[in-house]
């Protein structure tokens, strides 16, 4: 009965892609940025330098894997953390204005 009137509760603050507007704070909205812009980061950098790998050993080519951070992984991390910041910012805002 108890879990019951816990998740009408959980839901009577509503959710968006499954993250719960009640109780969204500013310091957990930009943490989450932060997070998601550091994940995409690292993500398109250990797959771009998997697939330089692949390229230098198969191809016979001496591409820098630096040249991976630079352009696959900084901007990866730039672009999701320019989305992600009107995402979760509204998501911040949507919270406060439901209270």
């Amino acid at each position: 009965m108890k879990m019951q009137s816990e998740q009408t509760q959980h839901r009577a603050g509503g959710t968006f892609l499954g993250f719960p507007l009640k109780g969204f704070g500013l310091l957990t909205s930009l943490l989450l940025v932060l997070a998601s812009a550091f994940f995409a980061f690292f993500a398109s950098t250990t797959l771009a330098i998997l697939s330089l790998l692949a390229w230098n050993l198969f191809g016979g080519h001496t591409v820098n894997y630096a040249d991976s951070y630079l352009y696959i992984g900084f901007p990866a991390g730039i672009v999701v953390l320019i989305i992600a910041l009107p995402v979760f910012g509204t998501l911040w805002v949507r919270a406060k204005t439901r209270r």
